[in-house]
């Protein structure tokens, strides 16, 4: 490449040859010429310039501040929007954690506040470094993933305990009559009528005439009816081939068919069919076959002690809130 350099009256003029190599030097050294000398002028114009006040130059300036601003901002908004999504969420499984919590401590016999008290924590403060969002994203994730794990479980034993609680329910544990006084029991006896050895298929509670008769336990009324010996009776089905009987009723207030709970009154206590007197003949069978009730309601009071038992604080169950260890009385 040949280049020819005159000056301005055309008086004198030189030539100049530039092979490949000098020109692509030549290039690359105008090229950082051109660099250079645009840095200086962004540092003497723009930075100059904001120092000083010039009103174009501090306008620019303030555009690509506010510009940078607004980018950052969107970037912030669009991060907590998506924790507060989240935050949302764990929120919404919190509420159906708390929730089963209680049902599930209703179920088991547990108070519920025990479980909501604030646990004590503490120790030596060690600090950590900030949390990146990403960090934070992976935190709010796995505390999400082991809450629904949790949920899943407390479901399913809220699910087993309401199964156990309604097998319980179904059992005849509650005693029929709750102001009358057990006479005679289960097994073999004088017969009160004929004077001769015969069996005792279920327990005599004695009791005023009227006495509420109440349902040992949940179940359907199979049989409401007048018989020759036991007079007005009912029967209730608890499932499990597992029956009650209510004899020498004087009122009866369910029929065949109805739906009767725990404790709920069916009858009234009374002197029908083959009785000497105001009383109520309760009978438990099992297939059929008479069982000794005592079984039953004897497993009914050992629950009820144990549920008194687990809503004793331990201190009062001990005796220390009676007798605290600094004044206990020094044996000799």
């Amino acid at each position: 490449m040949h280049l020819i350099i005159t000056d301005a009256w055309l008086a004198r003029s030189r030539a100049i040859h530039l092979s490949g190599t000098r020109l692509v030097l030549s290039g690359m050294a105008l090229s950082m010429l051109l660099m250079v000398v645009a840095a200086a002028l962004y540092h003497w114009v723009f930075l100059k310039g904001a120092r000083d006040g010039w009103p174009v130059v501090g306008s620019l300036v303030r555009l690509v501040v506010q510009d940078e601003f607004a980018q950052r901002d969107r970037f912030m908004r669009d991060n907590l929007d998506a924790l507060a999504r989240k935050v949302g969420e764990m929120q919404a499984k919190l509420t159906q954690l708390e929730s089963l919590g209680e049902r599930v401590s209703g179920l088991a016999g547990v108070n519920p506040a025990e479980i909501k008290a604030k646990p004590g924590q503490g120790g030596a403060l060690v600090s950590g470094r900030p949390l990146t969002m990403d960090e934070l994203q992976v935190t709010l994730t796995d505390l999400g993933r082991r809450t629904e794990q949790r949920v899943d479980l407390l479901t399913v034993l809220e699910s087993r305990l309401f199964d156990q609680k309604m097998r319980s329910m179904m059992v005849p544990t509650q005693k029929p009559v709750a102001l009358g006084s057990l006479g005679s029991e289960f097994g073999w006896r004088v017969d009160p009528i004929t004077g001769h050895s015969a069996l005792h298929t279920g327990l005599d509670f004695q009791a005023d005439r009227g006495t509420p008769i109440l349902a040992a336990a949940g179940g359907v009324v199979v049989t409401q009816l007048f018989h020759p010996e036991y007079g007005k009776t009912v029967e209730i089905d608890h499932g499990n081939d597992l029956i009650t009987r209510y004899a020498h009723a004087s009122a009866v207030f369910v029929r065949q068919g109805d739906l009767v709970k725990r404790g709920q009154k069916i009858a009234e206590v009374g002197s029908t069919g083959r009785s000497t007197g105001a009383h109520l003949h309760f009978e438990v069978l099992v297939q059929g076959i008479p069982q000794d009730p005592q079984k039953f309601l004897a497993a009914g009071r050992q629950v009820a002690a144990q549920q008194v038992a687990k809503a004793t604080p331990l201190a009062a169950r001990s005796g220390l809130a009676r007798e605290p260890p600094g004044e206990r009385p020094v044996r000799r």
